[in-house]
């Protein structure tokens, strides 16, 4: 089978209270589990504004980066969609200048 098409299960463990509450939250807006973290995933991957964004409050929440490493990564991303704006780069070619940036710059 080709890379890409094999199904993977994600587990992890949670509180009772919260599964409840995230049931009532999705059966509310008309969501599945698997529709509703298949599109986290996706917009986590896809560098989705809105979920970069939390994930950055995320990160700062749990101390999991530094200010100044968030601050970074911030610019690089805001940068690197400058970029693809104004060359009409494809996510390939953007792919590549992350690898290129990160390359140059192995501490951010």
């Amino acid at each position: 089978m080709e890379y890409g098409h094999n199904k993977k299960k994600i587990v992890f463990y949670s509180t009772d209270k919260a599964h409840a509450e995230m049931k009532v939250r999705l059966k509310y807006d008309g969501l599945t589990q698997s529709s509703f973290f298949r599109g986290l995933i996706a917009g986590y991957v896809d560098k989705d504004e809105a979920i970069v964004d939390f994930i950055d409050r995320l990160k700062g929440d749990l101390g999991a980066q530094s200010n100044a490493k968030r601050k970074d990564s911030q610019r690089l991303l805001k940068t690197a969609q400058g970029v693809k704006n104004k060359f009409g780069l494809n996510e390939e070619e953007v792919e590549d200048i992350f690898d290129i940036i990160e390359r140059e710059n192995p501490e951010i």
